[in-house]
């Protein structure tokens, strides 16, 4: 087994996690568990498989996979981060087995692709494809960015590599529960959205630059987004992803992938931000005030605090 462990956060995803687990059992035992009170089968069945599984409560993604990194019981090199609908492809697995050791110390951080399925279909236009992440760093050069939506693995030092092969997203819960979550995520992005605009916290984010990194260059497209009026930047993202990007060819699954998440989910968040504004103006603390009342949401519960490394 290779020097890596893997964090994964849960909450009732028995569909899933057997599915995950099995993936990564092909270069690593090491698996640990952030559950945040699943009510199904999700503890047990990870438990099963020879995961080790802790209770957390929920506040936001960033916290919640911080905390994996700090309490992790294993002792490897190397940590990687995965999402409970996710697996990872035999190629990839075999990748990291005959590909990890022999990297220099001065790597503390790979890139992989990530392969998005909708509708059991690959959504492979649209922009959607390859999507490189950082899912692999050192054990104590790398945290999550302490923001409410869109965080990245940030590292302190050091160089990244490429993989070859992919990470595959593929959630197997229906349209319904897809746009609720999705309803639920666009209360994030309008916090991290009007947080550009209004800084609420000092978090440690990812540097924004065109030419750098995926991660790098998302944040920087998205300082560009939010700089944009309400109601017209879904439609020209929808535009580009869909046209200029392809998307059409993805098919009728594509359409509906492209349409609902690319405009109709942007249009929702739009919508809340203006329900923002025309509730309370646009004074900051009103806004913190609003969201604290509305929602329960403590803007001020992602920060950048210092993070502690267990050793």
């Amino acid at each position: 087994m290779n020097d890596i462990s893997v964090i994964i956060l849960t909450h009732n995803e028995e569909k899933h996690i057997e599915r995950c687990i099995q993936s990564l059992l092909h270069f690593t035992d090491k698996i640990f568990i952030v559950d945040s009170g699943s009510t199904d089968r999700t503890v047990a069945i990870a438990e099963s498989l020879g995961a080790n599984v802790m209770y957390n409560p929920w506040v936001t993604y960033a916290v919640q996979f911080n905390f994996g990194i700090n309490h992790t019981p294993f002792k490897t090199d190397w940590l990687m981060r995965m999402d409970a609908d996710e697996y990872v492809t035999p190629e990839l697995g075999q990748e990291i087995k005959e590909s990890l050791a022999a990297l220099n110390n001065d790597t503390t951080g790979i890139y992989v692709k990530r392969r998005v399925m909708f509708m059991n279909q690959w959504i492979k236009r649209g922009g959607y494809y390859p999507i490189w992440l950082l899912r692999l760093w050192r054990k104590d050069k790398g945290i999550c960015e302490e923001l409410w939506m869109d965080e990245h693995i940030k590292l302190s030092e050091g160089t990244t590599v490429q993989f070859k092969n992919d990470i595959v997203d593929h959630n197997l819960n229906n349209l319904t529960w897809w746009t609720q979550k999705h309803n639920n995520y666009a209360i994030r992005e309008v916090i991290d959205l009007l947080d550009i605009k209004y800084n609420f916290t000092e978090a440690n984010r990812v540097i924004p630059k065109l030419l750098g990194t995926q991660d790098q260059r998302k944040r920087f497209l998205k300082l560009k987004y939010a700089s944009l009026p309400l109601f017209t930047r879904p439609f020209a993202y929808f535009l580009y992803r869909y046209f200029v990007k392809l998307g059409f060819l993805d098919g009728k699954k594509g359409l509906i992938w492209h349409f609902l998440q690319g405009l109709w989910y942007r249009f929702l968040v739009d919508a809340k931000i203006y329900e923002v504004y025309h509730r309370v103006g646009k004074d900051k603390q009103d806004i913190i005030e609003f969201f604290r009342n509305e929602y329960g949401k403590d803007l001020s519960a992602v920060q950048n605090r210092p993070v502690e490394i267990r050793q």
